[in-house]
């Protein structure tokens, strides 16, 4: 029987980011109880693989359009009320 190899290879890697922007994700990344790699990992993870699918790419569209903009707002008082003014 063949081990499954679980380790991920990795690879160290520097990049010059302002202090603000390291400092923000620090804080952000405290606030989740995680590292700072660890943060910044999955961030770069989330850009890097997750791509909208074909719904999401044509309502993203639709909302660019302006199609949208002549359309009553929709009530969020409640969510009886959102399924309401959606027409639902």
């Amino acid at each position: 029987m063949k081990k499954m190899e679980l380790a991920v290879q990795k690879k160290n890697q520097s990049f010059r980011l302002p202090v603000d922007l390291i400092e923000r994700l620090k804080l952000l990344a405290k606030r989740q109880n995680r590292s700072l790699n660890n943060f910044v990992e999955t961030l770069l993870l989330g850009a890097a693989y997750n791509e909208p699918n074909e719904e999401t790419l044509a309502a993203m569209a639709e909302a660019r359009s302006g199609k949208l903009r002549d359309s009553e707002p929709l009530d969020l008082s409640s969510i009886e009320a959102m399924e309401k003014s959606m027409g639902l």
